[in-house]
C-alpha cells in the first residue's frame, strides 16, 4: 500500500537549540539557527535528535481553521507530523494552533498527547482548554507499538486507559500509511471508519492522519505504561 503523501509541500521551517532551558539556549553555540525541513518528518525529527537539537520552535503556526487554499491541508499535516514526532522524542516543542470555532468542542483533546502548543485560538474558551492541556499534558499519553504479529495502541487521552490490539496485518498497513498522512479514500473504508470511531485518526482537509506516535522516549519501564 503506497498512499502516504509526498514531500512536495513547501519546506518546513524551525529554529532549533540545544537545550531544553531558554537561559542555557542565550549561550554561544546553542542556537543552531532556522532549519529548512524538506524531509519526511520521522526521519528529520530523528536527524534533529541525532544532532542535538532538543528545543524547536515551529515558524508557522499550524493551522486547522481555514483549508480551503490549495495545499493547506497537505501543510497543516506535515507541521502536525513533526509536532507528534518530536514530542515522541520528548524534545520541547514551541508551536501555535489555530483551530476552527465550528469543529467539535473535544478537538483539542484529541490532540492533547502532542507537546501544547503556546497559543491556542479557535475555541470559545480558548485560555481553559489550553491550561487543561498544558496541567495534563504528560509523555506516552497516547501511543502504538508493534509486536510480533499485532500492533497495539494505548491511549489515555480521556483520562481512563483505552487499549486497543489488532492482529490483522490490514491494520498495519493503514497505520503505516497515515503516519505521514494520506487521502481518506486511498484506505480501506471498514479500517479507517474503526479508527476514526475511537478518534485514533484526524481528518484533515480530504487527509487522515495518525494521532498516536511511536514512542522513542520511555517515563518509565515499558511494563508500566
Amino acid at each position: 500500500m503506497s498512499t502516504a503523501l509526498t514531500t512536495r509541500t513547501a519546506a518546513l521551517t524551525v529554529a532549533a537549540w540545544r537545550d531544553y532551558d531558554p537561559d542555557a539556549c542565550a549561550l554561544p553555540g546553542m542556537h543552531l539557527g532556522d532549519l529548512e525541513l524538506t524531509g519526511p518528518a520521522g526521519e528529520e525529527a530523528d536527524r534533529l535528535w541525532e544532532t542535538g537539537v532538543r528545543r524547536v520552535r515551529l515558524a508557522e503556526p499550524v493551522d486547522l481553521a481555514d483549508l480551503s487554499a490549495p495545499g493547506a491541508a497537505h501543510r497543516a499535516v506535515r507541521a502536525l507530523s513533526l509536532v507528534r514526532d518530536l514530542t515522541a522524542r520528548a524534545v520541547l516543542v514551541e508551536w501555535r494552533l489555530l483551530l476552527d470555532p465550528a469543529a467539535d468542542a473535544d478537538t483539542w483533546q484529541v490532540l492533547s498527547h502532542l507537546q501544547p502548543p503556546q497559543r491556542l485560538e479557535g475555541p470559545a474558551d480558548a485560555a481553559e482548554a489550553l491550561r487543561r492541556w498544558r496541567d495534563g499534558h504528560y509523555l506516552c499519553k497516547c501511543l502504538w507499538r508493534q509486536g510480533p504479529g499485532f500492533v497495539q495502541i494505548r491511549d489515555r487521552r480521556w483520562g481512563d486507559l483505552r487499549r486497543f490490539t489488532a492482529d490483522e496485518p490490514e491494520y498495519h498497513e493503514v497505520i503505516e500509511a497515515l503516519v505521514p498522512g494520506a487521502p481518506a479514500d486511498s484506505v480501506p473504508p471498514a479500517v479507517l471508519a474503526d479508527f476514526l470511531s475511537e478518534k485514533l485518526v484526524l481528518e484533515v482537509g480530504d487527509l487522515a492522519w495518525w494521532l498516536p506516535y511511536r514512542v522513542n522516549r520511555w517515563i518509565q519501564e515499558a511494563m508500566a505504561i
